[in-house]
């Protein structure tokens, strides 16, 4: 059978047959590889003047690629993980069209030698009890959208749900028996129940008992009924976390994004003795490896370690029992 490589019909065959059909990948990853593939097709109409749809295979060489990601670098001012992020699309859907196209094997292994940047990776923000306090207690609890923000704030920082996980949740995802839980579908299609406290489990009974909606609907629906959006739960949030900084304005310094928020819940976790392997199912994380950056965050734990050691002024000895009678009362 004979394969018609031209570009646009490998493009819309690598998403429709390789991302979904073959690989089955989420949704967020094919909205994250289509933002991708528009950046670099707006990037080919200004530098090669060529519609999406003109273009070749040959056109999208090691050289060009390279000057995408430094476009996206230095005239769009994003990280470098964003690069990575953007240098992954190309590098998969070059990947498929060496099966597809062997007669483009020298270009496509150029490509593919593009390696990803490094960057300095700095240590996570996360919210202190006080600014948590603040947080919870900004939106307007006489309001309907008051109590929606509410509700959904104090549920992320208790659960530490992805943003993701959050805006998807409907009425049914909430279980308040006995064994209160919520259920989402997390990061990888990976199902997941996270346990609720009381306190949480009341401020949603109330929540859900206020929405009286079909099992269907979205929990924290947006002013249309629909599901919100990332960008909402962003707005939202930064607009309570304005009202919160008059009241702890330490909560001034930090970025607080709806990911801090998880951040929050894992640094709670951690502080109050929770073992990391704990957290990492708790969160949903693949590898208990990845919640290693919680303890390199905290400080409270590192401050433990160093109270175990020695001063370098100290010296050093053996151990004397103290006086028998002593010992045996303090063995009590």
């Amino acid at each position: 059978m004979k394969i018609n490589n031209n570009f646009p019909v490998l493009i819309e065959a690598f998403f429709t047959d390789r991302l979904m059909r073959q690989r089955q990948v989420s949704p967020n990853t094919i909205v994250s590889y289509r933002d991708s593939f528009c950046l670099l097709f707006k990037f080919a109409k200004q530098r090669l003047n060529k519609e999406p749809s003109t273009l070749l295979i040959e056109d999208l060489d090691a050289t060009f690629i390279g000057a995408f990601l430094n476009h996206i670098e230095n005239d769009r001012g994003n990280c470098a993980r964003s690069r990575n992020v953007r240098l992954a699309a190309i590098h998969s859907f070059f990947k498929y069209i060496a099966l597809r196209d062997p007669s483009h094997s020298a270009l496509i292994q150029r490509v593919l030698a593009i390696p990803t940047k490094k960057y300095a990776r700095k240590l996570i923000d996360f919210l202190t009890k006080p600014e948590i306090e603040a947080l919870l207690a900004a939106p307007d609890q006489s309001t309907w959208n008051g109590r929606r923000d509410s509700t959904l704030l104090y549920l992320a920082i208790q659960t530490g749900l992805r943003v993701s996980e959050l805006i998807g949740l409907t009425c049914k995802d909430i279980v308040l028996d006995s064994g209160a839980h919520v259920r989402c579908k997390g990061k990888g299609r990976k199902d997941r129940c996270t346990p609720l406290r009381k306190e949480l489990v009341a401020a949603l009974r109330r929540w859900l008992k206020e929405r009286s909606d079909q099992l269907d609907a979205p929990l924290f629906p947006n002013a249309r009924s629909g599901f919100l959006s990332r960008d909402g739960v962003g707005y939202l949030l930064a607009k309570h976390v304005t009202v919160a900084s008059q009241r702890c304005p330490s909560i001034q310094k930090k970025r607080v994004s709806p990911h801090v928020l998880r951040h929050t819940t894992a640094m709670e976790l951690l502080q109050h003795g929770v073992d990391i392997t704990v957290i990492a199912l708790w969160l949903g994380h693949e590898s208990p490896e990845t919640t290693q950056v919680y303890v390199q965050a905290n400080m409270k734990m590192k401050e433990k370690a160093l109270a175990k050691t020695t001063p370098v002024n100290v010296k050093p000895g053996r151990y004397k029992p103290d006086d028998k009678l002593l010992a045996f009362l303090k063995s009590l």
